[in-house]
């Protein structure tokens, strides 16, 4: 009999224990092994070293603005107006006999319009050319007399008052011969107004009238005509605008508005550029007191008739010929103060410049003001750009955008 049974049966449960494979699998999973202990602890010292690294600054892309002679333009907001308007009035009264025209048509000059009834109007010719025949006979009748008594006049046999009286007649029967002459070329002239037509060529606004109703001379409005081919452009320069033009004509950079055609261009609202060319004619006299801008109007051809009357486009007046710094339109951001360009300084920093900017040249925006021909501007990697933050400047290039060259 054993002197310790019951250590004798624990370590029997023991042995038992150890020998059952599913407590020996959960041994051999929950012990480490030296390689993951050795594995945790070079992970535990590296990772205060990978905080502390710094992490290395953003890379961009910066060139140096494009500097090229431009032609420069400036946009204004323009109305198109008719070059001519005529209000089509009688020139005599009388009854509508026919209207000769559909409404909004495009007539050509000449062309009838409307016709008012010409009876009374002949017979008035008919009264003039009767009349005319009259004073003709009298005038006949009148020389006969003088010649007759011109040779009695000279042998005494008739009286010298007789003779006068004769000559007086002649005199008489040659200013009514005038008078009647006169007289039914007015006739003539009022049998030819009761043809309206078109003085010049256009397109014609609704009828304001219908056959059969009764127009008063100079009064009643038949129907209205604008000449669409060519149209006035009109558009509004502020003061510094008007100045720097005024100092560019006088310095032979532009012409002058006031004499010769300075080149315009139109845009209307559905196109994307400025296929409308034309010349400024006219520029007021004046600023105008309440807005403190001046007026200008451009004449531009319409051949298709597209330009309408009463419509708004964009215009782009000639401004002349300078050096302009030009950069990607890409480049330019936008805040609530405005239009800026992102630079990179020497030291590396990203610093931001307010610009001015004008039109689009080639692809490339012209800017006006703000930005130096030796500013590195960044032209790529906007994204990983902050101002204030340091970044790694590579050099680019700026040059005219293929797509503008291929347009």
């Amino acid at each position: 009999m054993s002197p310790h049974p019951r250590k004798s049966s624990a370590a029997a449960q023991g042995q038992n224990v150890a020998e059952n494979p599913w407590f020996s699998w959960l041994a051999r999973t929950l012990r480490p092994s030296a390689a993951g202990l050795a594995l945790m602890a070079s992970t535990a010292l590296v990772q205060p070293a990978l905080a502390q690294a710094p992490s290395p600054a953003p890379s961009v892309t910066v060139a140096t603005p494009l500097a090229r002679p431009v032609a420069q333009w400036d946009e204004h907001t323009a109305r198109i107006e008719a070059s001519a308007r005529v209000e089509l009035r009688p020139r005599v009264s009388g009854q509508v006999a026919q209207v000769h025209f559909r409404d909004g048509a495009t007539v050509r000059a000449g062309d009838l319009l409307f016709t008012l009834d010409q009876r009374p109007f002949r017979i008035a010719v008919d009264t003039a050319q009767a009349e005319l025949a009259r004073t003709e006979a009298r005038l006949t009748l009148a020389q006969q007399q003088l010649q007759r008594y011109a040779p009695l006049a000279a042998q005494r046999i008739a009286p010298e008052s007789e003779l006068d009286t004769r000559r007086a007649s002649l005199r008489e029967a040659q200013a009514g011969l005038a008078a009647t002459r006169a007289a039914l070329r007015q006739a003539e002239l009022d049998l030819e107004f009761t043809e309206i037509r078109a003085p010049r060529p256009g397109r014609v606004s609704d009828r304001r009238v219908d056959a059969g109703n009764l127009v008063q001379q100079g009064e009643t409005l038949l129907t209205t005509l604008v000449t669409l081919d060519p149209v006035y452009v009109t558009f509004d320069a502020s003061e510094a605008q008007y100045l720097r033009y005024a100092r560019a004509a006088m310095g032979g950079m532009r012409p002058d508005g006031r004499q010769t055609g300075t080149p315009v261009q139109l845009r209307l609202l559905d196109e994307t550029s400025f296929t409308h060319e034309g010349q400024l004619d006219f520029v007021d006299s004046g600023f105008d007191a309440r807005s403190g801008t001046i007026r200008g109007r451009a004449v531009v051809a319409n051949p298709h008739l597209l330009l309408t009357p009463g419509g708004f486009a964009r215009l782009r007046l000639f401004a002349g010929d300078s050096q302009a710094l030009m950069v990607p339109d890409a480049a330019v951001l936008a805040d609530q103060s405005g239009r800026m360009v992102l630079t990179v300084t020497a030291e590396g920093t990203v610093a931001p410049r307010p610009v001015q900017l004008g039109p689009l040249v080639d692809g490339l925006r012209v800017v006006r003001s703000g930005l130096g021909p030796e500013d590195r501007v960044i032209i790529g990697g906007l994204h990983r750009a902050r101002p204030g933050t340091h970044v790694t400047a590579e050099q680019g290039r700026i040059g005219p955008s293929p797509l503008a060259s291929a347009q």
